[in-house]
């Protein structure tokens, strides 16, 4: 082989080479515009985990929505609750008296504890006010789940310790049931809660009574109830400034094979395409 070809041919190497080293490089820093993208948008059938690596400001699309959930306006300086004297019979709340485009969120029992609900709550900074039942928040993970929602800013209300119809109940069962999970909910959280919600939304003056007695400043019953897809109201066809939704902590098994997230989801594309956004109940109590 002459000289002149074997350079040429160790130069072609050494060439070759380079270019095998520099796509190497390019491989390990995860940096190639060219990466395919893992798509981010649920199905309708579920919502799928979302992506660590998306930005906050994605997190909308990334739980099925089309924007993101508009800012709640200013509370008002006046709160419903603010004549309220200790000791005295609960006001009765089922809608809060309101011009604003807002409705108020409201969770009920504690059975489902989804993780991803956790993730998706955390990054729409979605308000809203959980009412537990001691006997059912307890099983499975217990507390500790809804210890990291209330970290997040979100209420933690009273909805009796076993969830009975209270109104089956004597004036002393209902003071035990009502009570019992005051004791409870401020041993746990270190605050004693001054909304509470009847079971069913069953109540009578020795519910009251009783609520009164341990510190219950509101019975907060609700206009609104979110079923798997879609709301159903109960005066009226739509959605009105200062309605409370009623929703719970329910999984697959109770939603017909949904997510708790997806039901989320709907419920919050259903508020919007109203017109609506979420406020916190507590900022207007």
């Amino acid at each position: 082989m002459s000289p002149s070809v074997s350079g040429r041919l160790r130069a072609a190497a050494l060439a070759s080479a380079a270019m095998l080293l520099t796509g190497v490089l390019a491989g390990c820093s995860g940096s190639s515009s060219d990466a395919p993208k893992a798509s981010q948008k649920p199905g309708r059938s579920g919502t799928a985990a979302p992506s660590a690596s998306a930005a906050p400001d994605d997190a909308y699309r990334r739980w099925g929505l089309d924007k993101p959930l508009a800012a709640p306006p200013a509370p008002p300086a006046a709160k419903l609750l603010q004549d309220a004297g200790t000791g005295a019979a609960p006001k009765v709340v089922r809608r809060i008296p309101t011009q604003d485009k807002v409705v108020f969120v409201t969770i009920d029992d504690g059975a489902e504890k989804d993780p991803q609900f956790l993730k998706m709550a955390e990054e729409l900074k979605l308000p809203f006010t959980m009412f537990l039942t001691d006997s059912i928040s307890r099983a499975g993970s217990g507390y500790g789940y809804f210890d990291r929602l209330r970290a997040l800013g979100n209420g933690v209300d009273n909805h009796t310790l076993t969830h009975p119809n209270l109104r089956t109940l004597s004036a002393d069962a209902q003071r035990r049931e009502i009570c019992g999970q005051q004791d409870a909910l401020e041993k746990r959280f270190g605050t004693r809660p001054a909304l509470f919600r009847p079971p069913y939304g069953n109540y009578n003056d020795a519910t009251l009574a009783a609520a009164g007695s341990c510190g219950v400043r509101a019975l907060v019953l609700w206009e609104v109830t979110m079923q798997i897809n879609d709301m159903r109201y109960a005066q009226s066809d739509k959605l009105r400034p200062g309605d409370i939704v009623l929703a719970h902590f329910r999984g697959p098994q109770e939603l017909k094979g949904t997510s708790m997230t997806r039901m989320v989801t709907n419920m919050l594309r259903s508020i919007q395409a109203q017109g609506y956004t979420v406020a916190r109940l507590e900022d207007y109590l």
